[in-house]
């Protein structure tokens, strides 16, 4: 495998794996139960995951009305197609 293609293959597994943690969350938070940090979904999203939750925000309805996640996620998006773009012109 070349390294494009496993920088790829992370992004997918951790962008799967950040909405997975998005819905559980959500799953939590409405049967009343502990909930995952919110620095946890943001740390996820930062390292990759950011297509994922903002995904998971839209399609699950949740953490939409918070700013560090409508604002952030956006921002950690643009980084992470930036980095793609990077990796795929080399």
């Amino acid at each position: 495998m070349t390294p494009q293609q496993i920088f790829l293959l992370y992004l997918a597994a951790v962008n799967l794996f950040t909405f997975v943690i998005f819905a559980l969350d959500k799953s939590r938070a409405v049967h009343g139960r502990w909930r995952i940090p919110e620095h946890t979904l943001l740390l996820a999203a930062f390292l990759g995951g950011s297509l994922g939750g903002l995904a998971a925000m839209y399609l699950l309805h949740h953490k939409t009305r918070k700013p560090k996640f409508y604002i952030s996620l956006p921002l950690f998006l643009l980084f992470h197609l930036w980095l793609v773009w990077q990796l795929m012109i080399r």
